[in-house]
């Protein structure tokens, strides 16, 4: 009994590691970039301009401000007493604190007046972008029959209208929710010690491979509740596919990570529109007999939060004119 139980936890072990090695290697085919620029002028502008914009102008400023803004301050307003040659130099305590207060004040007013600012364009900009890369790919790929709807199921049915559009409207204020409480968590995971962050990088993965993939559904009109039950019940490949992406997160602080996301995110982007995920995972799962490792729920958390989020705005307190019609 307890060797039948082994051999069918090595036997997940080694299914899980294959599909996270075949979603590591899909989300590697970045050839597909080449080939969707090649076919929409448009999509390469954009790839253009989010390049030049988190490249060349963020990252850029970002390294001007390390390699130049500061060292040229340290130079000119030094706040070590070792800085002016001789010890006897320290008397000077109140110009040194005044050098040193002004030095930092002027970072940081490099930060608020260009730094910040230019961080914030920079996520607002991309995200519109990133809208247009997948729809430009996915009108580049010339499908008739969007590969989405055969890995999830056919789209949803959902009434023309009022109807349909109050039902797109309202998922995409729950996939919102979900996803911002998601970005909490893995944030609020990080703080574990020990395993803090190692947990918090799978959980970005996870959270990356999702985004890459969302657009793909979306235009696809599938429904949420099929994209989160595909994504859950194929965890192991899409942490494979989230990895590449979140890996400069490892390697750089913060704003330089966020920066080089932002450059690599739409090529994952295009690269999540022209996969056929469904077709790795079913030869695996063939391989398998059609056993799979079951379904994760990754987003239970943030599903509850959610569903938390949007009763208490259900049951807010009613107003006084409509207590009296009551």
């Amino acid at each position: 009994m307890a060797d039948s139980a082994n051999n069918d936890r090595r036997s997940k072990l080694k299914q899980a590691l294959i599909l996270y090695l075949e979603g590591f290697r899909e989300a590697c085919c970045l050839h597909r970039v080449i080939f969707f620029c090649f076919r929409s002028k448009k999509l390469s502008i954009r790839t253009a301009q989010c390049f030049i914009l988190n490249g060349f102008i963020f990252l850029g400023s970002m390294f001007i401000l390390k390699s130049l803004v500061i060292p040229t301050l340290e130079w000119i307003l030094p706040d070590q007493c070792q800085q002016f040659g001789t010890q006897d130099s320290c008397s000077f305590g109140g110009i040194l604190k005044f050098y040193s207060f002004l030095h930092r004040g002027l970072v940081q007013l490099f930060y608020m007046l260009w730094f910040y600012p230019l961080y914030v364009l920079s996520i607002l900009l991309s995200n519109i972008w990133y809208t247009d890369i997948a729809k430009n790919a996915y009108a580049a790929m010339g499908r008739a029959e969007p590969s989405s709807k055969k890995e999830l199921g056919d789209a949803q049915n959902k009434p023309s209208g009022v109807g349909g559009f109050m039902i797109g409207f309202g998922e995409q204020v729950f996939s919102m929710l979900l996803l911002g409480f998601f970005f909490l968590e893995v944030y609020a995971v990080g703080y574990i010690p020990y395993v803090g962050k190692m947990l918090s990088f799978l959980l970005f993965s996870w959270m990356y491979a999702y985004y890459c993939f969302e657009y793909k559904w979306s235009l696809a009109e599938v429904s949420l509740e099929k994209r989160l039950d595909f994504f859950e019940s194929n965890w192991a490949f899409f942490a494979g596919f989230g990895s590449p992406c979140v890996l400069p997160v490892l390697f750089y602080s913060r704003l330089v990570g966020s920066g080089v996301l932002a450059i690599l995110f739409p090529l994952f982007v295009l690269t999540a529109t022209g996969s056929e995920a469904d077709q790795g995972i079913n030869c695996q799962r063939r391989k398998w007999m059609g056993f799979g490792l079951g379904r994760l729920p990754i987003f239970y958390a943030a599903d509850r939060l959610s569903m938390w989020a949007l009763s208490y705005f259900r049951s807010a307190p009613q107003g006084p004119s409509e207590e009296k019609e009551l």
